[in-house]
């Protein structure tokens, strides 16, 4: 079992930036790759970025290219999601997700999911 938690999330405006921290605990962090997702009211949970088990890989949605980066710490058992540029729409429910696989951009690849953290984009 790995346990996730997310913080970081809260009310910033448009154009603003805002850093997603996931603190993973249970098995060997390093073992998983990681992902970020977020879900919107009304909308499914959608695929926002990856990062291999060792960090030397990253993927991206097309829709925040250049403008959020994820990273990860093995040693601390953390995942960060920087966001910068935000926009109203981005306004979600933002998720880290764990599987001991590749990368996967669907939500159901994934094993173990944190509680989510809100973010609010206000324009």
């Amino acid at each position: 079992q790995v346990q996730l938690v997310e913080s970081g999330g809260g009310l910033v405006q448009s154009g603003g930036s805002l850093r997603l921290s996931c603190t993973a605990s249970g098995r060997t962090f390093s073992n998983y790759a990681m992902g970020w997702f977020r879900q919107a009211p009304g909308k499914e949970r959608e695929f926002v970025a990856a990062i291999s088990w060792s960090g030397g890989t990253t993927y991206y949605a097309d829709s925040v290219k250049g403008r959020f980066t994820i990273s990860r710490d093995n040693a601390k058992n953390t995942v960060t999601l920087q966001m910068n540029s935000l926009k109203p729409e981005e306004t979600a429910v933002y998720y880290c997700a764990a599987r001991t696989t590749y990368y996967s951009q669907l939500p159901s690849a994934y094993e173990y999911w944190g509680q989510g953290t809100q973010v609010t984009v206000s324009s």
